[in-house]
C-alpha cells in the first residue's frame, strides 16, 4: 500500500509530506497508480524548486518521498501542494485499497 502523509500546521497549512510504499496493483514498472502518485508529487516538488525558488529537505529512495519546507507556506506554496494533494485524493478513491493518505496537524 502506498501511504500519503500530509503534515500540515497549526494554521492547516501544509508544511511536508511523505510518501511511502507501493500500491502493487501491477508489476514494479509498470503500476500505473504508483506512476500518478509519483507524477503527482514529484510535480509538487519540482514546482516548489523551479518555479517558487521554495527551499525544503528532501529524502527520495525507492519507494519513498520524504519533503519538509524549511520556511512557512506562503499562498503560492499551498497552492501547489493542496493541487497535490486534491490529485492524490482523486487516485485514492479509485484505489482505496492501494493508496491512503493521513492528514497530520502539528
Amino acid at each position: 500500500m502506498l501511504t500519503i502523509d500530509i503534515i500540515r500546521n497549526s494554521a492547516q497549512a501544509i508544511i511536508g509530506f511523505r510518501v511511502i510504499g507501493h500500491a502493487n496493483t501491477a508489476p514494479r514498472g509498470h503500476d500505473i497508480v504508483c506512476a500518478g502518485v509519483s507524477a503527482l508529487t514529484q510535480a509538487a516538488v519540482i514546482g516548489l524548486e523551479r518555479h517558487l525558488g521554495r527551499e525544503f529537505r528532501l529524502d527520495i529512495a525507492s519507494g519513498k518521498l520524504d519533503m519538509d519546507l524549511v520556511q512557512p507556506p506562503d499562498d503560492l506554496t499551498g497552492a501547489i501542494l493542496e493541487t497535490m494533494v486534491l490529485g492524490v485524493a482523486e487516485i485514492a478513491k479509485l484505489n482505496p485499497r492501494s493508496v491512503r493518505i493521513i492528514d497530520h496537524r502539528r
